[in-house]
């Protein structure tokens, strides 16, 4: 035995002479370990620790970097730097074992068809564009909290018509309705706390709808709907990881990119069918039809020919001024009804105090009135491109404000009546090849028909580091 324990030792990896040890005192080295309950080095902060302790007892939020810089103020050069992370073991050891508990999240158990949880997520980081511009928008997420069933509805704000549309969107397409519903704090759709309902009209009129029971979380309680938030989750990263096998995060338009969110939607659900079944079995049936997901308003259109519609101004057709036209308020859209007809579609603003002004609702009443135009309020508006921005700043460079105006308003009609995008290359070729601007000039280049050239297109090299290398090389040498 004696002549192996060399060999066994060099196969266990130690010192024969350590080997030896073990073997005398007959026990494993696991055995002789003693556990490090002593200071290598004096605790700098021995001295100040009951201050600490007494400030973490009055506010146990505060963080140990917080109090450490107030300690360097306080007592200036007792306390190196390099301290602090002294400091952050010693709380962190007297959080765990004096400080006050903490909260406990309770798991929850689901049952099938019981309670499907919603909410907005935004999609912006991810980078999305459609016909290579940037599309910011937004995702209404619905998830089943048994099976983790999800689907959802593109949308661009927080609006009551987004979570009526994205709600409803769902459970037509789950095909049935579960028994209770629960939404975050909006304030679309939930109470001020003072207030002794807990949801909205129109929200409570959209669960009465579907016979759903509604619930809310409490405030800045995400964890409350915690299913739905770590869906979030997943699901961007699910897109994320699907746009990176795509190769390309651009899409042809918004149908495609609905397509793609459609069928990574199902992929997703595939490896749920037997919970998801199993809701299926128990969900109830949904009423006959969809309730009108738009906000409705009887407006009397103003000589200004503009209307209010939550706290944003759209232009109407001069046409309408002083008659009777309902505005119908949808996600993205604001639709215009005069006489039992739908005469205009209005792309959605986003937001509060904001305007949007299409220049073919008033341009006739500026030709008579080109006064006007200097001060109106939203004459911003009346630039489409910034090509006309341009030409109207180009016009007043040779020309009296009066004049300027006159023209630029002349070149603005002919894009309502002609072509705003023909009118735009006219003025592209003009101020490409520096020529002067003028309504005549602009009108005889969309009337001749003639192909105008294509629009410069930049192309930037990729930048060759290795340049800066040779630059380094040199300074080194």
């Amino acid at each position: 035995m004696e002549r192996n324990i060399g060999k066994a030792a060099i196969k266990a990896g130690m010192d024969e002479k350590t080997a030896r040890k073990y073997r005398r005192l007959g026990q494993l080295p696991s055995e002789l370990e003693q556990p490090h309950t002593w200071q290598t080095r004096k605790d700098p902060f021995e001295d100040a620790w009951d201050g600490i302790k007494l400030m973490l007892e009055i506010n146990p939020g505060l963080e140990a970097k917080t109090i450490f810089e107030d300690f360097q103020r306080r007592n200036p050069g007792q306390f190196a730097d390099g301290q602090l992370r002294t400091l952050q073991r010693r709380i962190k050891v007297w959080r765990a074992s004096e400080g006050p508990g903490k909260e406990v999240f309770f798991t929850q158990v689901h049952h099938p068809g019981q309670l499907a949880q919603s909410d907005f997520t935004r999609m912006n980081k991810l980078d999305i564009t459609i016909g290579g511009r940037l599309f910011n928008h937004m995702i209404y997420h619905f998830v089943l909290t048994y099976s983790n069933w999800e689907t959802g509805t593109i949308c661009f704000s927080e609006s009551f018509e987004s979570l009526s549309e994205g709600m409803q969107n769902a459970l037509w397409e789950l095909g049935g309705v579960p028994k209770m519903h629960r939404t975050d704090c909006l304030t679309t759709a939930v109470q001020k706390t003072t207030h002794p309902d807990d949801f909205t009209l129109r929200y409570q009129d959209l669960l009465d709808h579907y016979k759903l029971d509604g619930q809310k979380t409490n405030p800045n309680s995400p964890h409350e709907n915690g299913d739905v938030e770590q869906r979030h989750h997943r699901f961007k990263r699910a897109v994320d990881q699907s746009l990176l096998l795509r190769c390309s995060r651009d899409f042809t338009d918004r149908q495609e990119y609905e397509q793609f969110l459609h069928k990574l939607f199902k992929q997703l659900n595939a490896g749920r069918r037997q919970r998801f079944s199993q809701e299926q079995a128990v969900l109830l049936r949904f009423p006959k039809r969809r309730i009108d997901a738009s906000k409705k308003s009887a407006i009397t259109l103003g000589p200004s020919s503009t209307i209010r519609v939550n706290h944003n101004v759209y232009s109407v057709d001069s046409r309408l001024i002083g008659e009777h036209i309902n505005a119908r308020l949808f996600m993205d859209r604001l639709e215009i009804w005069y006489g039992q007809k739908r005469v205009d579609t209005l792309p959605r603003l986003i937001g509060d105090k904001k305007h949007g002004i299409n220049y073919r609702h008033i341009i006739d009443s500026l030709i008579r009135k080109p006064g006007a135009f200097e001060n109106y309020r939203y004459r911003d508006d009346l630039f489409p491109t910034s090509r006309f921005r341009i030409a109207y700043d180009e016009l007043k460079k040779r020309h009296s404000p009066k004049i300027a105006t006159r023209q630029y308003l002349k070149i603005l009609y002919l894009a309502a009546r002609e072509s705003e995008s023909a009118v735009d290359d006219a003025l592209r070729m003009l101020i490409d090849k520096d020529m002067d601007i003028s309504d005549e000039q602009v009108e005889t280049l969309v009337r001749s028909n003639q192909p105008v050239p294509t629009a410069t297109e930049i192309k930037i090299p990729a930048v060759d580091l290795t340049c800066y290398d040779q630059l380094l090389e040199e300074v080194v040498s």
